[in-house]
């Protein structure tokens, strides 16, 4: 349905790079939305007065909240689609996960407010009347909420979309409210059980988990969250592929909403190829990666030796050094300056996010054990972080 719904109003559906065609899926999502929950809502309104059961008005009301969310969506990408401006030189995609982030908020006020109206219930129950119309008014509100998440669902795949994805977990917990509704309303039937508050109750806590769940997704990304692992290793090995290129380091991914990825990173190439040939092959890079991806790419060239013996003895030799400190170091820009005493040994090490060494520590690490090897070698050491 997603697919057909895309093809029949999104013009080049296909094409959901591109930031108008994401805002197109996000709009269709929303209005979609927006229709349906309104429709849910004035039927539970309806059936929450019949029956007088608090859980059947509170998940009308949440639907309510739910239509109100999917406005907030349909502005989120309307928003996220406008072109950079001069205070914004990256775009407006983040607006995509501030929209996921109100409605994460919205999520978790309604639970506070189900779980206020189920413990009042619990205080002062009152009887729940059975009734066919209800019964059959749930079912159909389950299996519309179950279609939204997935119709959501495919439409958060086709534009990998976290505000979507926030959608679908808000559907998922209205299915959930409206079961416990429903059992609440069949229990009725057979018995006198004031039962409605306690299942109010459960829905409530359910919420509270789903949305603390999407709140966490949301806030990681809008602190800078690092891109999927194979994804940074497709661009490195993507840039390793190119004759002339002997190394890459300092990838940087900076995301600015979905679709909109910059990039920088420093490839290292032979100290002895023509500089020109080395600068159109980054060139050829830059322009590849932009056109597969959509991501503009910024590519630094670092010079390094790479035809003598005894420099590249020497490299091998600290990099054995940091595998017996931990094999999860690398290292890059390696240099040697001769001296009549010593040798200057100058490189990078690069230490994973979780590294249980300080920098300094580290480099004192690094200089001793070169050191007892040959006390002739200073190190000249800098440490870099890994961005992914």
């Amino acid at each position: 349905m997603a697919t057909f719904l895309a093809r029949l109003f999104i013009k080049n559906y296909q094409d959901v790079k591109n930031p108008t065609v994401r805002a197109a899926y996000g709009e269709l999502g929303g209005i979609v939305g927006i229709i349906l929950n309104l429709l849910l809502t004035t039927a539970k309104f309806f059936v929450g007065s019949l029956t007088g059961s608090i859980s059947i008005s509170a998940d009308a009301v949440n639907n309510l909240s739910d239509a109100g969310s999917s406005i907030i969506t349909l502005a989120g990408f309307k928003l996220a689609k406008k072109p950079a401006d001069k205070d914004h030189p990256y775009g407006h995609g983040r607006i995509e996960y501030i929209t996921a982030l109100i409605v994460s908020f919205l999520i978790l006020l309604m639970g506070f407010e189900l779980l206020k109206s189920s413990i009042e219930k619990i205080r002062e129950p009152s009887p729940v009347t059975y009734s066919n119309v209800a019964l059959i008014i749930l079912l159909v509100s389950i299996a519309a909420k179950l279609w939204l998440a997935f119709f959501n669902r495919s439409l958060g795949k086709c534009i990998e979309s976290t505000a979507t994805k926030a959608v679908v977990a808000d559907s998922l917990s209205d299915t959930a409210a409206t079961s416990v509704a429903l059992a609440a309303l069949v229990i009725s039937r057979f018995s006198n059980v004031p039962v409605d508050g306690w299942f109010g109750i459960v829905v409530a806590l359910f919420i509270f988990w789903s949305g603390i769940g999407i709140l966490k997704d949301t806030i990681a990304l809008l602190l800078g969250k690092p891109p999927e692992k194979a994804f940074f290793d497709e661009i490195e090995n993507m840039i390793m592929s190119y004759d002339g290129i002997v190394g890459v380091h300092d990838l940087i991914i900076h995301d600015y909403g979905p679709g909109r990825s910059f990039a920088s990173a420093h490839a290292e190439v032979p100290a002895n190829v023509d500089i020109m040939k080395s600068h159109d092959t980054v060139d050829l890079i830059e322009r590849d990666i932009h056109q597969k991806y959509g991501m503009l790419i910024s590519i630094h060239i670092d010079p390094v030796v790479v035809d003598d013996a005894r420099i590249n003895a020497l490299k091998a030799l600290c990099m054995q050094v940091l595998s017996e400190i931990d094999n999860r170091l690398t290292m890059h820009d390696f240099r040697v300056v001769d001296g009549p005493t010593h040798a200057n040994l100058i490189f990078d090490v690069v230490a994973p996010p979780d590294f249980p060494l300080r920098d300094n520590e580290l480099i004192e690490r690094v200089s001793e054990k070169l050191s007892k090897i040959d006390e002739r070698y200073f190190c000249v050491i800098t440490v870099d972080h890994a961005f992914n």
